[in-house]
């Protein structure tokens, strides 16, 4: 499936992400509708089911809030490629089946608007608008199994059998 791109810089933080004022729910449609408001206002008018968020370094840094990646995957944002992530935001991304990625090289030449496509089995990001390939780290087998499950709680009930 190709994706458009949507890009942001270092050092996104939770508050940026998803404003403190819209804590006060749970509700994730709710969430959705907020999703990068603080970081670009005209995102979740912008961006469709199945884009991703390109970004740099230290993505998700601030709180804990698990809110965060919970917006990001109800805004049916398929996945998020940054140089790296905070690592509260990363266990909570996993937990919640949202999938991330490092992979610096993408990171820093994926534009904005380009096209890709992730392709997980190879472990490979192809961007079809450059025409490069880049390749990043899999997730040991039983995060994958966590991801695929769609978070922890699934996984977690998958293997108690209910």
């Amino acid at each position: 499936m190709k994706s458009k791109c949507w890009k942001f810089g270092d050092n996104v933080n939770t508050d940026e992400i998803i404003p403190a004022r819209y804590l006060n729910t749970t509700d994730t449609n709710e969430l959705a509708k907020h999703c990068m408001e603080d970081a670009d206002p005209d995102f979740i008018k912008k961006a469709r089911k199945g884009d991703v968020i390109v970004a740099g370094e230290n993505f998700g840094c601030g709180s804990s809030r698990e809110h965060a990646p919970i917006s990001i995957k109800a805004a049916g944002i398929s996945c998020v490629i940054a140089k790296s992530f905070a690592r509260i935001f990363f266990r909570n991304a996993i937990n919640i089946g949202l999938l991330i990625f490092e992979c610096p090289k993408a990171a820093e030449q994926i534009k904005e608007g380009d096209e890709i496509e992730v392709k997980l089995a190879q472990s490979e990001i192809f961007n079809h608008t450059s025409k490069k390939t880049f390749t990043f780290e899999p997730f040991p087998p039983e995060m994958q199994e966590i991801i695929k499950s769609g978070g922890l709680m699934n996984f977690v009930k998958t293997k108690m059998g209910q």
